[in-house]
């Protein structure tokens, strides 16, 4: 299974594992399944620290880099199909609409927490 990480569970799974359902935590962990990330949500972790929300002890460029090289993601690039679908997709964050445009797009599982995104036309393995 392709599985696209929602901001939050990319960084749980890092920083805050014990968040992760075991659901989740097993999935992510499955070696059959491709774990993908969005450069939306590095753009979200860059947000979060810059509103004093997420502390990462290090430079966030720095953060970044070790914690892709930690952790096998395949990057989830932003291309025009991307950017067009998300003005099917009815959501108030900007953020929210690429990642659920990205999981549509390129036939992911969209892994997250966030209740707003179950209710999506995306596939999603919910971390409840």
């Amino acid at each position: 299974m392709k599985l696209l990480l929602d901001t939050h569970i990319w960084l749980w799974s890092l920083l805050e594992p014990k968040h992760l359902s075991v659901k989740v935590a097993a999935e992510l962990e499955n070696p059959l399944n491709e774990l993908w990330l969005s450069p939306i949500s590095i753009w979200e972790l860059l947000i979060l620290v810059g509103d004093g929300r997420v502390s990462l002890g290090m430079e966030p460029g720095d953060w970044v880099q070790n914690a892709l090289s930690r952790v096998s993601l395949k990057e989830a690039a932003i291309n025009n199909s991307v950017v067009l679908k998300t003005s099917e997709i009815d959501l108030p964050d900007l953020l929210d609409r690429f990642l659920v445009a990205t999981a549509l797009v390129y036939d992911f599982t969209l892994v997250t927490a966030d209740e707003r995104l179950f209710r999506t036309k995306a596939s999603v393995i919910a971390n409840r």
